[in-house]
């Protein structure tokens, strides 16, 4: 009997557990981003059941303003994280323009960003992060910008069994999304508003091992 009702709690527990999992996007944007984040999120509904971590190249010396422009075109709460900030699903959240953000579990921290000059590559440092702790979980978003900063991160995705976008030839600045594309790792290459319809069919028919998209 003592077995019996360890095993039923042990099937409960799994059960509360699937019902606690949700999938985590990291988008990843540089120039022309704003746009191609409007066109992604604006078609995305409230209920989505997954949480938006948006990362962007920004100027450490100036306030982003990507939280109220963006709060203006989605129906989903939005974020400007802090330090500590614990994500939950149909939530967007915001990088501060002078940190760098990453993930552990699902609590999100930032670090100040270096202020020596070179190459910052925020995007591969957070999808990186996300792949190791979310897995099959995590889904990497290339979108407009120049230069090849969320390339890596991609392929650590796909490496981790997670699913990955790039945009299109419909990007503003078209190096970054064209750079992830070209290491073979990414899984579709979409306008932004048809990666949100991706993202709604992945939410409504399955996990991301499991859906299989339409064309």
């Amino acid at each position: 009997m003592l077995k019996r009702k360890s095993k039923e709690s042990e099937a409960r527990s799994m059960k509360d557990k699937q019902k606690d999992t949700f999938q985590v996007l990291g988008v990843g944007a540089s120039a022309g981003g704003l746009q191609a984040f409007i066109h992604l999120l604006e078609h995305i509904p409230s209920d989505i059941g997954m949480a938006f971590v948006l990362v962007q190249h920004l100027d450490p010396t100036k306030k982003s303003l990507l939280p109220e422009t963006l709060a203006r075109t989605t129906t989903l709460p939005l974020t400007e994280v802090i330090d500590g900030s614990k994500i939950t699903k149909n939530h967007i959240y915001t990088m501060p323009s002078d940190s760098y953000i990453t993930i552990v579990g699902n609590v999100l921290h930032l670090t100040p960003r270096k202020k020596h000059p070179g190459p910052q590559n925020p995007i591969d440092s957070f999808f990186q992060a996300l792949a190791k702790h979310h897995g099959k979980d995590a889904i990497g978003v290339v979108l407009s910008g120049t230069g090849t900063d969320g390339t890596v991160g991609i392929q650590a995705i796909k490496e981790n069994g997670g699913r990955t976008f790039a945009q299109d030839a419909s990007a503003q600045f078209k190096d970054m999304p064209q750079s992830a594309i070209d290491s073979g790792s990414v899984d579709f290459i979409l306008p932004a508003d048809g990666i949100a319809s991706a993202l709604i069919q992945i939410s409504r028919e399955g996990t991301s091992g499991t859906t299989k998209l339409k064309p």
